[in-house]
């Protein structure tokens, strides 16, 4: 009988070709961590190296866990957060983990589903063992987001990082995560979270609606849209119906259950699919969100996403804080804390993101990352 060797190459192709052609799903079984000599394991040398975080328990009054050493993604008790993971924004998630677990009240009842780029310069499965070395106990799964699924349906914008396809990873929630999965919270990679999640997660979304979100109803609505839009009464009457107001999309809480059965990825993209032929937006991935559920968001307080830190999208200047208090800070916008720190030109406010960063220099030892010396701070803005 002639036998048969398959490379590695062919088993992915032959397994992308039985599952759903938007994601692969690299399960998080506690994996074990081979030494490379520098205590990353092999194939994480060439990224950031990170300090293992604090193992966070609950506290009393958490449910009891049903199996402490992997939890189920269809467990009920758990709050689902989706977050996506790449190697150029690796840092910036790191950091949004720990603020996370650090302020959770139930750390073991959090549950994260990475979205991971198909081409990303560190496979996922790297990026699977690099979350579990820093995290040890944290429950998650990393899924392969398939980038060909949305690629042809990306326009230009007016930065090029907003037309990573990996930013439109979130119009497929619905179909990438454990279709047991009926709810989400997803957050952005340049967050931190200063209160805790489970508050945003106990947002009800009345009536229909299916995600909800901090609405900022003062803000131009109209300059997220081109003049050709708005001149074309065809297309601007998609609002008459509604009151719209700008929402960001890096903080949202989702009905997956609804998300599926009106089939609202299919919505944005035929939205995708009319700006490729007529330029209706210059925005990225915003806009298609903007016309689909700008008017009837589920309203969520302005502390849940005091955003815009990174300044605007072109110079990535300071920002301060909006008044009242804070629970979660997003550095939206071109400007990073983390470049702006190694660059010796940080802003005031990066120094909020400072205490939850978890990477470790090439020349510094293990446990000395920059949260060594820095508290975890919740804050109140007088602004």
């Amino acid at each position: 009988m002639v036998q048969f060797r398959l490379s590695a190459a062919v088993l992915l192709i032959l397994v992308s070709l039985l599952l759903p052609p938007f994601c692969l799903g690299i399960r998080s079984f506690r994996l074990r961590v081979v030494d490379g000599g520098d205590g990353l394991g092999p194939g994480l040398d060439g990224l950031a190296r990170f300090d293992e975080a604090p193992d966070y328990r609950n506290g009393a009054e958490c449910p009891v866990s049903t199996n402490r050493e992997y939890a189920s993604s269809c467990d009920t008790s758990l709050v689902h957060i989706a977050m996506t993971l790449d190697s150029e924004y690796l840092r910036g998630s790191m950091a949004a983990v720990h603020s996370v677990l650090r302020h959770a009240s139930c750390p073991e009842h959090v549950f994260f589903h990475f979205i991971s780029a198909e081409f990303d310069p560190a496979s996922p499965r790297v990026l699977t063992q690099l979350v579990r070395s820093t995290f040890p106990s944290l429950n998650f799964k990393v899924y392969i987001f398939r980038e060909d699924t949305v690629i042809n349906l990306i326009s230009s914008s007016i930065r090029q990082a907003l037309e990573n396809p990996l930013n439109y990873a979130r119009n497929y929630l619905g179909d990438i995560l454990d279709q047991c999965v009926d709810r989400v919270i997803y957050l952005d990679s340049d967050v931190i979270v200063v209160d805790d999640i489970h508050r945003l997660w106990s947002t009800k979304l009345t009536g229909s609606r299916v995600i909800g979100a901090p609405e900022y109803c003062h803000a131009n609505f109209t300059k997220y849209f081109t003049d050709s839009f708005w001149s074309d009464p065809l297309l601007s009457r998609v609002f008459a119906s509604r009151s719209p107001c700008y929402f960001n999309t890096g903080v949202m809480v989702m009905d997956l259950v609804r998300w599926r059965a009106g089939n609202f990825r299919r919505r944005i993209e035929n939205w995708m699919e009319l700006q490729r032929k007529r330029r209706i937006y210059d925005l990225g991935s915003l806009p298609p969100f903007l016309l689909v559920f700008a008017g009837n968001v589920e309203p969520i307080d302005h502390q849940w996403n005091q955003h815009g830190l990174g300044g605007d999208n072109v110079k990535g200047s300071c920002r301060s804080l909006h008044p009242g208090p804070v629970s979660l800070l997003h550095w939206s916008g071109k400007g990073k804390p983390w470049v702006r720190l190694d660059a010796k030109k940080p802003c005031p406010l990066d120094s909020l993101w400072k205490p939850y960063d978890l990477y470790r220099a090439k020349d510094q030892p293990s446990g000395f990352s920059s949260t060594a010396s820095s508290p975890a701070l919740v804050g109140y803005s007088g602004y």
